[in-house]
């Protein structure tokens, strides 16, 4: 960086291997780094068979208390039951989503199709809203207008509900990440939401068959639809919250900025960006100021030092240009410039 240049280094690579045939194809990524692959691969694998094993036992249930609900004319059993055709409905949406983002990078798409999961994440989440609303509206119907309820039926499909939900509630927990993985994540509460309903439908078919108190079934449906309304703007905003390119909420940015002007030989720190590409996977992009006197190897081994330090951080891909006191960029930690595009036009 000697005479005051500027120059930068985008380190960080992902190789990917590809095979076809016999021939081994590798591709190199600028800006992505491939960190703990063996650790993603398994959790990867862990989740997408859990969302299969869950998908079929939800929708062969499902079809069972949709039936059960028309027999015994329960709205209660019925929202539930539309809740789980939801349910199947979003679980396959997102085991696609985890296949399709099994596809490696291309020229096309640099991050490959990891941003499948998190919009079948934000579906999910607008799912839920819009069945919770349609809950309401039906149980604020039945209040005037109380139909006869088989209560009996009501109270056996909704046992084996309960139990049904809590073997694909464990299931999930067992063999994936319901935790970090948001797509995941999202269906677990779909899950959750539905255990919440069979609940429901039991505490409402025991006060009708103990009192005849008819109004239970639309209010344990109005608890319920206010547990998934609450559930599904959560998902919804999270998941939102990653499309926007949102810091992620594991991310401390003082801390991070600290942890880098901390490392021998960075001055200060501008044009910051970190992001989530997808659940579990962050990315950070920033300009470093150096000594403008360091060689390349110095830089190197300072960029070594900051790839090492963020990992710590959860920051698994970062891409960083580095330049000197004399570079044309504000000081500040926030990207605060408005870039304009100067077209040049020949007379």
């Amino acid at each position: 960086m000697a005479g005051g240049k500027i120059f930068s280094l985008e380190h960080s690579y992902m190789n990917m291997d590809k095979y076809i045939g016999s021939k081994k194809i590798c591709f190199i990524r600028r800006g992505i780094k491939m960190s703990n692959h063996h650790g993603h691969s398994h959790s990867h694998t862990g989740n997408k068979k859990a969302l299969l094993i869950s998908f079929l036992i939800i929708t062969g249930y499902m079809i069972v208390e949709a039936i059960g609900g028309l027999l015994t004319n329960s709205l209660a059993l019925l929202s539930d039951a539309g809740h789980m055709l939801s349910d199947s409905i979003s679980l396959g949406i997102g085991l696609l989503a985890f296949t399709f983002g099994e596809k490696v990078a291309n020229y096309s798409k640099t991050y490959g199709y990891k941003r499948l999961e998190i919009l079948a994440a934000f579906f999910n989440g607008l799912a839920l809203i819009v069945i919770a609303v349609f809950i309401i509206y039906e149980a604020i119907g039945r209040f005037s207008n109380p139909p006869e309820i088989a209560s009996t039926g009501m109270f056996v499909i909704g046992i084996i509900g309960l139990f049904v939900n809590i073997l694909v509630a464990w299931i999930m927990m067992r063999q994936g990440d319901t935790h970090e993985n948001l797509n995941l994540h999202a269906a677990f509460l779909h899950v959750i939401s539905d255990m919440l309903g069979s609940i429901g439908a039991i505490v409402a078919a025991i006060l009708i068959m103990l009192f005849g108190w008819g109004w239970a079934d639309p209010v344990a449906s109005l608890i319920v639809a206010v547990l998934v309304l609450n559930s599904g703007w959560r998902v919804t905003m999270d998941s939102l919250h990653i499309l926007m390119e949102g810091t992620p909420q594991n991310i401390d940015i003082d801390d991070i900025v600290n942890t880098m002007i901390n490392i021998p030989g960075v001055i200060s720190v501008h044009d910051l960006h970190v992001w989530s590409i997808t659940s579990g996977s962050n990315a950070l992009s920033c300009h470093a100021v150096v000594d403008g006197d360091l060689s390349i190897t110095d830089c190197q081994k300072i960029l070594r030092n900051i790839e090492h330090e963020l990992a710590h951080k959860g920051i698994q891909h970062v891409t960083v240009q580095m330049e000197n006191s004399e570079n044309p960029h504000e000081n500040s930690v926030m990207c605060r410039t408005q870039y304009e595009v100067h077209l040049h036009h020949q007379h």
